[in-house]
């Protein structure tokens, strides 16, 4: 216990940000992992709710994300130059943003789902519905697989001018 108490506080802000950045991250990935399981045709109503409940917490966890990576840029990280000069940066940034704006149109749907909930009744989901929502996941999924992929590079790195 004596090692923990004599770690500078500011080495334990930069842990703490970068560790709700990654379990917000894997919360995230866990959460589409989920929802892409249990997507199908006119679901019974403990998967549609857990749909719903799914998705929220993605959206939140991707809020963390967010949240805690400008922390990382602008107090807790390598600096805010290492990050913004690096062309892989902005693509990370440019993934986060692209999944971000994809999961616009599953979260809509399960948003009308509750709808239909609330009353007690089951949402119309047709094959070319949970189709459709199945792609979005699965592109989703891809995108922020590799994202991981980027930060190790730039970790080592790869991207910056030499």
């Amino acid at each position: 216990m004596a090692g923990l108490l004599s770690i500078p506080s500011e080495v334990l802000s930069s842990a703490g940000v970068a560790y709700v950045h990654y379990l917000s991250f894997m919360v995230c990935f866990g959460a589409l992992v989920l929802e892409r399981r249990l997507i199908r045709p006119d679901p019974d109503r403990k998967d549609a709710i857990l749909m719903v409940i799914t998705d929220v917490t993605y959206g939140l966890a991707a809020l963390g994300v967010l949240l805690s990576g400008i922390l990382r840029v602008l107090y807790f990280g390598q600096g805010s130059s290492f990050y913004t000069e690096n062309p892989l940066f902005w693509w990370k940034v440019g993934t986060y943003l692209a999944v971000g704006a994809l999961s616009l149109y599953p979260t809509i749907t399960y948003i009308l789902w509750a709808i239909p909930l609330r009353k007690g009744e089951l949402p119309k989901v047709s094959e070319a519905l949970a189709k459709r929502l199945r792609w979005v996941l699965n592109i989703e999924l891809a995108g922020f697989a590799a994202i991981p992929l980027m930060a190790a590079l730039m970790a080592r790195g790869v991207g910056l001018a030499g």
